[in-house]
């Protein structure tokens, strides 16, 4: 089976694992969250991966660095979602503690990724 450059990536990888815990703990929102806040916090931490997975496909470093900060926007975006979600009591604080700790250690990577794909141009 063939690996695709996406997913030789660490950030990729640290993104999918955000995925899976955004999963596990929206599992626990109120019902009346299901197509609201719980729906964007996961489309959103989708979109981290996505995004690299996509600009991994496109030829020019240029495009390839949008995409990197397309992914950073959603993780702000996560970011954002996880206070609101801590705001309205729907995660404990120890719960807001990992996913921010894990969002600083994606966004740092995705930074460094940037400025990697930028540095030639």
């Amino acid at each position: 089976m063939k690996i695709y450059s996406f997913e030789k990536l660490n950030v990729w990888k640290q993104s999918l694992e955000l995925v899976k815990m955004i999963y596990d703990i929206t599992k626990r929102f109120p019902q009346e969250e299901k197509f609201g806040l719980s729906s964007q916090i996961r489309r959103a931490s989708v979109s981290i991966a996505s995004n690299l997975a996509e600009g991994t496909s496109r030829s020019t470093k240029k495009d390839k660095a949008y995409f990197t900060t397309v992914s950073f926007s959603s993780a702000m975006e996560v970011l954002n979602q996880i206070i609101i979600s801590k705001e309205l009591r729907y995660i404990s604080n120890d719960e807001y503690l990992k996913l921010r700790k894990h969002l600083e250690v994606i966004t740092t990577m995705l930074n460094s990724l940037k400025k990697s794909q930028l540095s030639s141009i």
